[in-house]
């Protein structure tokens, strides 16, 4: 049994993939054309935000939107100790300095608190992470930016969907990102992602550097390759392609979080009592303004590695998000951080792993895996 599988959608899509990737073809246009025009209007209209500019990954997307925020040379920017690599390599790339902070253990995103203690007069952003299935406490952690005068960007990668107080996510700052890798929760059959934005200097920005720093209409225009560069972009258009399938899969998107959250729910009713777990995903939406969407099913267990190599030997896939902190990566060995330095991101660190799950897993399959666990972790025993 796979961790990830979109097979089954795939093959109810094909019709309608089938038609969007013909039209690819017979536009002669692969890259940066119309299909990426329409997802980005499709997207707009999705999350609420004012701009939606395509680019080629979720990562080039939190470097642009850095870039375009006006992050200078050694700027500081507070990141979650606990999060993907591209978190803190995003910050390095747009030249900046990441600077760690702890997460909370319920939502595994920044803590408020610990950002309070981590801003120095060097730091001029917070870029909060929404992480697996519920958003930051945007609010607190807004006010703890304003109290040091930071502007607050958002790796809103993983959170299509989410929202609080009724807004999107990644629109709770200058902006946001989206990443649409093939496992994402509205994923495509490669790389791409978007910037999210209401401030239209960002938008035009992002959407120059996007180009090889090329200003105007550049979006499905020949011509543009001639126009002059008045700003030191990169190559980040997104494949239309990728647009193409993206359209295809995005009227499903309501229907396949749905599903995610009843196959959370499930996991959550056969797993609550299971001795050895200490941690399930919990709710933190609390009014219909809020929604929390499950990207990934994690849970947490002091016999974390052994759990997984028995689910291997059972040809059932685990993930483990993330085994190594970001502060302890080799990379940062540099910022001179130790161990016992983020107590909450090395516990999860050590003890989340995430379970099979995505739109096309049958309650067999979950039955098998749930069936799995019980018994392994009720005979390894307890750890408090």
């Amino acid at each position: 049994m796979p961790f990830f599988s979109q097979a089954a959608t795939f093959e109810q899509l094909w019709p309608s993939i089938e038609k969007a990737l013909g039209d690819v073809f017979d536009s002669g246009k692969f890259s940066h054309g119309k299909q990426v025009g329409q997802l980005e209007t499709e997207l707009a209209r999705y999350t609420g935000a004012r701009h939606v500019i395509g680019v080629n990954s979720g990562t080039d997307a939190l470097v642009l939107l850095l870039r375009a925020c006006g992050l200078r040379p050694g700027d500081g920017v507070l990141v979650p100790a606990y999060s993907f690599f591209a978190t803190a390599s995003a910050v390095v790339l747009a030249g900046g300095c990441p600077q760690f902070v702890d997460i909370d253990p319920v939502t595994y995103a920044m803590d408020p608190e610990a950002l309070d203690a981590a801003a120095t007069p060097r730091s001029r952003f917070v870029m909060p992470v929404h992480l697996f299935h519920t958003m930051a406490d945007m609010a607190a952690l807004d006010a703890v930016a304003r109290r040091h005068g930071l502007t607050v960007v958002e790796d809103s990668a993983e959170a299509i969907g989410m929202r609080r107080r009724g807004v999107h996510a990644g629109l709770h700052g200058r902006g946001g990102v989206l990443s649409f890798f093939p496992s994402k929760t509205l994923g495509a059959i490669g790389d791409a992602g978007a910037v999210l934005t209401d401030d239209p200097e960002i938008a035009d920005t992002v959407a120059a550097l996007r180009h090889h720093g090329r200003g105007g209409r550049t979006l499905n225009d020949f011509p543009a390759i001639s126009t002059e560069s008045a700003l030191p972009g990169t190559n980040s258009k997104m494949d239309d392609i990728q647009a193409a399938v993206l359209l295809a899969k995005l009227p499903l998107l309501e229907e396949h979080i749905a599903r995610r959250a009843e196959l959370a729910a499930a996991y959550t009713a056969r797993l609550r009592d299971v001795p050895g777990i200490l941690r399930l995903p919990r709710a933190v939406a609390e009014t219909p303004d809020d929604r929390d969407v499950h990207y990934v099913y994690l849970i947490e267990t002091e016999h974390r590695d052994a759990l997984v190599d028995h689910l291997d030997r059972q040809g059932i896939g685990t993930e483990v998000y993330y085994p190594l902190p970001l502060p302890h990566q080799p990379v940062f060995g540099h910022l001179g951080h130790r161990p016992g330095d983020f107590p909450h991101a090395e516990a999860a660190a050590r003890r989340a792993v995430a379970l099979p799950f995505h739109p096309d897993l049958a309650p067999g399959d979950l039955d098998r895996v749930c069936d799995t666990i019980g018994p392994f972790l009720a005979t390894t025993g307890t750890t408090a």
